[in-house]
């Protein structure tokens, strides 16, 4: 079994200029920025809260976004390598992110994730070389658990679930798939902010100010 002082975490994110630009119709650019500041202070708020990393960090070309993780206790990464995938790989290989036995690269629009979710998910690696968390549409990949960091090369973009599975076979890594509301919901378009808002309704769960202007626009 791995000790989890020998994990690391990643989150990447994009510009804030780009926040969320698929609910440019429902939301102003000022909204969406606060929507994706907000849910990456709760990504990295449960990443920290989890106590399973060595060092949780950001990487991201916006200096706005990289001074917010630091002020929330992360390590922040400013953007080497054009392209999502190259620049994710740039990050694991860093000398910030080195000498560890496992990395979590997770995204940071998963307003439900919850310590529980992350704990799952590294009692998984204890068995799993990969473990891989599908968007609940089940094509895309919100966050993915290697055993050794690049045990399988970055391939987040269309259908990555999909894409990792099969690399995940032409590696031969033993994987494990783990599904929870917490790191399914993703924030992209205006119907899952509804379906946020319902989930929490539902729950009975507290929710932020900034998610309640966002899910009645």
């Amino acid at each position: 079994m791995i000790e989890p002082s020998r994990y690391n975490a990643l989150v990447p994110v994009k510009a804030l200029a780009q926040a969320k630009s698929r609910l440019a119709d429902h939301l102003t650019l000022r909204q969406r920025q606060n929507l994706v500041l907000d849910m990456l202070h709760h990504v990295l708020s449960a990443l920290i809260e989890s106590e399973c990393f060595a060092r949780v960090a950001v990487v991201s070309p916006d200096k706005r976004v990289l001074a917010h993780a630091r002020e929330w206790g992360a390590y922040s990464l400013c953007e080497e390598a054009a392209g999502h995938n190259q620049a994710l790989r740039a990050a694991a290989e860093s000398e910030a992110l080195a000498d560890m036995s496992a990395l979590l690269t997770i995204s940071a629009d998963l307003p439900l994730l919850h310590v529980s979710d992350i704990q799952h998910m590294i009692e998984l690696s204890a068995r799993h070389e990969l473990v891989l968390a599908p968007a609940r549409e089940g094509d895309g990949t919100n966050a993915i658990l290697a055993r050794p960091p690049l045990a399988v090369p970055y391939l987040f973009g269309p259908n990555s679930f999909q894409h990792y599975q099969r690399a995940a076979r032409q590696h031969n890594r033993n994987t494990s798939i783990y599904h929870s509301i917490g790191t399914s919901l993703d924030i992209d378009i205006i119907d899952d902010l509804d379906d946020l808002y319902e989930a929490q309704a539902l729950s009975g769960e507290h929710m932020e100010s900034w998610q309640r202007l966002a899910c009645c626009q």
